[in-house]
Formats: structure tokens, C-alpha cells, sequence
């Protein structure tokens, strides 16, 4: 008898108001009938640290290794971490005209956490009804909130 096999399913996103400008990022863990929601925010940030923020901060989370899909509506996530991280690697961390990689101390953490599991990195639209998506885009609006609030007082 073949046991099945259990996946934490991981929905991330990231928020920015400007950008630069005050980000937050947010992700929705699950695992059987388990759920943890976690956020966070920044006062001067890019979306794209928002976004490879909300999977390291995710990632950070799993107590042991374990087979993950993660959800983001990042192309630049999703593609840098399945395309173009490899070549990054490869040349030194530097991109194919040779100039540094932009996010380059997110990106070697999120290496090394992704290596800890198995890791399906899975690409959804983003503000396309997908609930687990829509989730995380809430949490990380609350990151934004939560910077702001803390501004004002």
C-alpha cells in the first residue's frame, strides 16, 4: 500500500505603494487541514523584494524538508527561480550582459531554502480570482497598512 504523499501548499505575494515605496508582502501556508497566515512590511522597498521576500519568509517556516507547491503571480520570481537562477549561479550571480543581479542577497537565501525541499514552483494570474492568491494580496496590503499605521504613530 502505496502512502499518500502530504504537500504544503504555499501562496505568496508581494505589494508596493510606489516603487520604490512602502511594500508589504503575504503568504497563506497549508497542509491538511492546517493553515497559518503570516505578514510583514517595509517603509522603502521594490514589489519584487516583496515578492522573493513573502517565499523566503514562507520557506523559513517548514520545520523540516518537504515536498512544497508554491504558489506566486510573480513572473519575476517564478522565472528567476526555474529559468534564470542556474545561469545567475553559473556566471557569478551576474546576468547574461554582466551586470550584478538585482535582489542578489534575496535571491541566494531563497536558493538555499528552496534546496532544503521539493519545491513545485507554480505561476497564477494575479487578481484572477484564485482564492489562495487573493489571500496572500490581502496579507500583503495589511503589511502595507501596517507600515503606514506605524508611520503616523
Amino acid at each position: 500500500m502505496m502512502k499518500e504523499t502530504r504537500v504544503v501548499k504555499i501562496y505568496t505575494d508581494g505589494a508596493c505603494k510606489g516603487n520604490p515605496g512602502i511594500g508589504g508582502w503575504g503568504a497563506v501556508l497549508r497542509y491538511g487541514a492546517h493553515e497559518q497566515e503570516i505578514f510583514g512590511g517595509e517603509k522603502h522597498t521594490t514589489n519584487n523584494r516583496m515578492e522573493l521576500i513573502a517565499a523566503i519568509r514562507a520557506l523559513e517556516l517548514l520545520k523540516r524538508s518537504c515536498k512544497v507547491h508554491l504558489y506566486t503571480d510573480s513572473q519575476y520570481v517564478h522565472n528567476g527561480i526555474s529559468q534564470w537562477m542556474q545561469a545567475w549561479k553559473a556566471r557569478n550571480w551576474k546576468t547574461a550582459d554582466n551586470k550584478p543581479v538585482k535582489n542578489e542577497d534575496l535571491w541566494r537565501t531563497l536558493d538555499q531554502l528552496s534546496q532544503k525541499h521539493d519545491v513545485e514552483w507554480l505561476w497564477v494570474r494575479g487578481h484572477a480570482g484564485h482564492e489562495g492568491n487573493e489571500r496572500a494580496d490581502a496579507l500583503a496590503n495589511r503589511g502595507v497598512d501596517k507600515v503606514i499605521a506605524e508611520q503616523l504613530s
